[in-house]
């Protein structure tokens, strides 16, 4: 079917401005009230499935409610007659996305990234107080406006209302996978911390023209997501404020409680970091995110700096009594009670593949989306998707019996 070229005989069809897996976005002009506003259209292939035109509905009616100049506009939603094709009306942002800025120009300047960042993280906040979570922050989802220079976040494509059903699930998770959450990528459901780490993927991409976890397959990303540190960003460009890149990085702990509370205190610590400074909360996080003995964080962030050593010492919990020493004639005894203690811890790892074969199969979504809008990233081989499905089946029989 042609794409039309008016919707509801008031929106002028002009030309493509991008296109995803769900949908493809046009510049038109409303004839009402002589403006320029882009139009989503869902794709053709899914206009007939009731549950995923539910899920269209549901996008536009949490994203109409959500007014703020850091986020684009809804306008109006529906189904056009003539072409019964669903579509949403938006604010047109003209000027660049984050995307398109990456593509440009490999890495920002620290105050761009920093104003684009921030923008995002107010739009953010005043989004998760409407309990709508974006679930698909990433840089083409950012716009920046020519003529205020603010930043906007658009397509809240994967977004629901926190009252809502759950509508989606591991294998239809759709977006791009290196700025899903590690809580994402498990099939978890999704809440504000997901939008935080997802925002500090694109934070670090701005500064270091590179992704926290460079990958050449999704089971290589997941393994990278679950046990491999994020590299600091001074490490790819020097010159950073060592407090921006602890931010950013706080930003990217595994664990969604070890993040910020919200986006209005990232928003805070990255005013401060790219000042060369602390906030509290920056320290009480370096201090504690998954810090095992040697103080450094779960993703190394733990430089022993006077104010996160004092901080650290305030957490450490009171050590328990010191178990006697293990003789050698009691080792054989104590082998013995620990090899149950063995098997069992078999679980955790065996429960790690499992997620990586969850992680394995939302690829096949993601692949399936073919978002054309994003930066690029290393490339993923949609042949190898199903080799890799079947090794990591193989690995759990063969290491679960």
């Amino acid at each position: 079917m042609a794409t039309p070229t008016e919707v509801v005989g008031r929106y002028r069809v002009d030309r493509r401005l991008g296109a995803g897996g769900m949908s493809t976005v046009f510049l038109a002009m409303d004839s009402v009230l002589e403006r320029l506003v882009a139009v989503k259209l869902l794709a053709e292939h899914l206009a007939e499935d009731e549950d995923f035109v539910a899920r269209f509905r549901r996008e536009a009616l949490a994203a109409a409610r959500l007014q703020h100049p850091n986020i684009v506009q809804v306008f109006d939603s529906g189904e056009d007659p003539g072409s019964h094709r669903h579509f949403i009306v938006m604010e047109y942002v003209q000027g660049p996305s984050g995307a398109d800025l990456l593509r440009d120009h490999k890495q920002l300047e620290v105050p761009d990234a920093v104003a684009i960042v921030r923008d995002a993280c107010h739009g953010l906040a005043y989004a998760h107080r409407a309990g709508v979570v974006h679930r698909d922050v990433k840089p083409g989802n950012l716009l920046l406006a020519d003529e205020t220079g603010t930043t906007k976040l658009a397509d809240f494509g994967i977004a629901k209302a926190a009252e809502q059903t759950r509508i989606t699930q591991v294998g239809s998770v759709l977006g791009t996978a290196a700025y899903l959450s590690p809580e994402q990528a498990r099939g978890d459901e999704a809440g504000p911390p997901s939008d935080i780490y997802s925002l500090g993927v694109c934070a670090y991409q701005f500064l270091t023209g590179r992704l926290p976890h460079e990958y050449s397959s999704l089971t290589e990303l997941a393994l990278k997501q679950q046990q491999n540190p994020v590299e600091p960003i001074t490490v790819h460009r020097s010159g950073i404020p060592p407090a921006l890149d602890r931010v950013i990085r706080v930003c990217l702990e595994r664990d969604p409680a070890d993040r910020y509370a919200d986006t209005i205190e990232m928003a805070r610590a990255l005013d401060a970091g790219a000042q060369g400074e602390d906030t509290e909360a920056t320290l009480r996080l370096v201090a504690g995110a998954g810090a095992p003995a040697d103080g450094q964080g779960a993703h190394g962030l733990g430089e022993a700096t006077a104010p996160t050593q004092a901080l650290r010492t305030r957490r450490t919990p009171t050590a328990g009594p010191v178990p006697p020493p293990v003789s050698r004639r009691d080792q054989p005894a104590r082998a013995a009670e620990t090899r149950p203690a063995r098997k069992g811890r078999l679980g955790p790892f065996l429960a790690t593949l499992a997620a990586l074969l969850a992680v394995t199969v939302v690829a096949i979504a993601l692949l399936a989306s073919g978002d054309d809008e994003q930066a690029p990233i290393s490339p993923v081989d949609r042949g190898d998707v199903q080799r890799q499905i079947d090794d990591l089946r193989q690995f759990l029989r063969e290491n679960s019996r």
